[in-house]
């Protein structure tokens, strides 16, 4: 799904960081930053997936940075940020999408190093990020930070006790967070896409897609593109009045 020409360069002037920025819906993000105008980070755990994407935006036009990180890691993440501000030459507009998902497990048995792993990547891995981000963006002069939650940080899922978690606690520091910058040019909100047709799911079996596609309202997995659309639109200027919220792009699928 192509931007609007209307907002075809909205972020000409602005540096971005896109963790898990490899595949999926950060890929997408990614591209679609930059068709917008923006010199793009794009930050993955995969480094030879992410020098492939910033090669690729490179070859389309836009500056880009490839580099190695992993959230899960708090000088991972400081290094990271550092060398976009260096490399781009300052921090303006940031999405934290890293994030895995585990198989699914009863709570009574779920064993904790799933636990402690999942946590880890999807919590504290946007905790990290956030952490070093704001103070970057503060001083390249304020900016906007989505951070990609889930359904699950709405909705309860039976066997993804984990996952559940750590997407509901993306959402409550997403809120606090926001508090703590909206009087200082810094907006913070959330995406919680539903189930997105990207290289993980595609992997699933095929009764497990037919299951899930059809707890959708609109009958289809969602396309990275349309999670990327949304995330576009709140990093821009055009959600100036957008602040600590949660914006669910799921087909459907919470409005049962």
């Amino acid at each position: 799904m192509l931007p609007t020409a209307d907002y075809a360069r909205e972020f000409i002037g602005k540096t971005a960081l896109v963790t898990g920025g490899a595949s999926g819906i950060g890929l997408a993000t990614a591209r679609r930053l930059a068709a917008g105008g923006a010199a793009v980070a794009v930050a993955d755990y995969n480094e030879e997936g992410a020098r492939t994407v910033a090669a690729e935006l490179k070859a389309g036009g836009a500056r880009a940075l490839a580099v190695h990180l992993d959230v899960t890691d708090p000088e991972s993440v400081r290094a990271a940020v550092e060398a976009s501000v260096e490399d781009l030459g300052g921090l303006h507009l940031a999405v934290n999408n890293a994030g895995i998902g585990i198989r699914g497990q009863l709570t009574g048995d779920h064993s904790l190093d799933d636990w402690s792993r999942v946590i880890a990547t999807n919590l504290d891995g946007v905790f990290y990020s956030l952490r070093y981000e704001l103070p970057a963006i503060l001083a390249s002069g304020g900016g906007a930070v989505v951070n990609i939650s889930s359904v699950m940080g709405t909705n309860g899922t039976p066997g993804q006790s984990a996952y559940v978690a750590a997407k509901h606690g993306v959402l409550g520091l997403t809120k606090a967070a926001a508090l703590e910058y909206a009087a200082k040019g810094v907006r913070i909100n959330a995406v919680a896409p539903g189930f997105i047709d990207t290289p993980i799911l595609a992997a699933a079996s095929a009764v497990y897609r037919e299951r899930i596609t059809a707890e959708h309202a609109v009958g289809r997995l969602g396309a990275a593109e349309e999670v990327a659309e949304l995330t576009a639109f709140l990093l821009s200027d055009r959600a100036s009045f957008v602040h600590g919220s949660c914006h669910l792009v799921d087909g459907g699928y919470s409005a049962h």
